[in-house]
């Protein structure tokens, strides 16, 4: 448990501005001296992110010692809601003329609430929090786990879509948002088969594209087109890490996240096993907080819970636990049958 006054806080917010100067743009920074030369428009936008996330990388703190920017500062950069909750992430907040950036340390129920904000994996940061924690077996791959490096990814992507998009975003529309955010170029374009959309038992419902393009997310396909092929409109997904090929594995991957695959069940089932999947660990027993999966699952605890009994009836899960006290959602897989020898 976490002590309070245990430690001072330390003020982790990075907040850039492009101003306008003679030959382009210059880049102010609130914390540092801004560079003398000018910038070209096209490419302001990644020196804006790449000097935000030096100063991350620069300011590291273990994870313990960070904590809510925006409830230090009086939670005045969203609307009011229930209080801080989940996890501290790394938020990304630009203003809508794209102008102004910041960069901080913000809870995951603040960053949900805040609006252009997206929580930036740790991978694009190049830190330690795309590899394994602690206690998990080495394998012969680099400290991975056949598969781990497409797990993090679908992991990362989905708290991604769990602060860029509303918190009750349909199911659906979330997971083909993920394949979206996964196999978009870097000119944000995305091009869908049919015969993937046809697997995911998605093609031909156009109400799933016109709720996405109803919040911004991304512009409507031309139906008639095939593959589909359509624009993101979220300029946070132009910026992941690694490359287009990982991020295309990654998205097969999350069709098929054995072995809580279930191509054949109703989206909420999917999505609610896909996340399980994405927070799955090498241990028998596997754990997450309540908050973090009903958020990534755009439901509340309770329907998250009966989406749970669901799966247990299924036999796609063993069995699952609600710790009150930590809040954490614990769950064990069948047991693989034997083999004969």
């Amino acid at each position: 448990m976490r002590l309070a006054g245990a430690h001072t806080a330390v003020r982790r917010i990075w907040t850039v501005e492009l101003r306008p100067r003679a030959g382009g743009l210059t880049l102010a920074c609130l914390s540092c001296t801004p560079p003398a030369a000018p910038l070209e428009a096209a490419s302001a936008r990644s020196a804006v992110l790449t000097h935000l996330a030096r100063h991350a990388r620069t300011d590291a703190l273990p994870t313990y010692l960070r904590s809510c920017q925006c409830r230090t500062q009086g939670c005045w950069w969203h609307p009011r809601h229930r209080g801080c909750a989940g996890p501290v992430l790394l938020a990304l907040t630009r203003d809508r003329s794209g102008r102004t950036w910041r960069l901080a340390d913000t809870c995951a129920a603040c960053a949900a609430a805040t609006s252009h904000t997206a929580a930036v994996p740790d991978t694009l940061l190049g830190s330690p929090g795309s590899h394994p924690s602690p206690g998990r077996p080495p394998s012969a791959h680099h400290g991975f786990r056949p598969g781990l490096k497409e797990q993090v990814r679908v992991r990362e992507t989905l708290t991604y879509l769990a602060a860029a998009l509303p918190r009750f975003t349909s199911p659906a529309a979330r997971l083909l948002a993920l394949q979206c955010a996964l196999r978009t170029d870097t000119h944000a374009r995305v091009r869908l088969p049919v015969g993937l959309l046809r697997g995911m038992r998605l093609h031909g419902h156009r109400e799933l594209w016109q709720e996405l393009a109803h919040v911004g997310w991304l512009e409507l396909p031309d139906f008639k087109s095939a593959p589909v092929q359509l624009r993101l409109l979220d300029a946070a997904v132009l910026d992941q890490a690694p490359g287009r090929r990982a991020r295309r594995r990654a998205a097969h991957w999350a069709l098929h996240p054995v072995p809580l695959s279930l191509p054949a069940a109703p989206p909420a089932l999917r999505l609610t096993a896909l996340v399980l999947a994405a927070h799955a660990s090498a241990q028998a027993e596997h754990r997450v907080e309540m908050d973090i999966l009903a958020r990534l699952c755009g439901h509340s605890p309770q329907q998250t819970g009966e989406l749970l009994d669901r799966l247990m009836a299924s036999r796609t899960l063993a069995g699952w636990q609600h710790d009150r006290e930590t809040d954490e959602i614990s769950w064990q897989l069948p047991a693989l049958p034997r083999t004969g020898h």
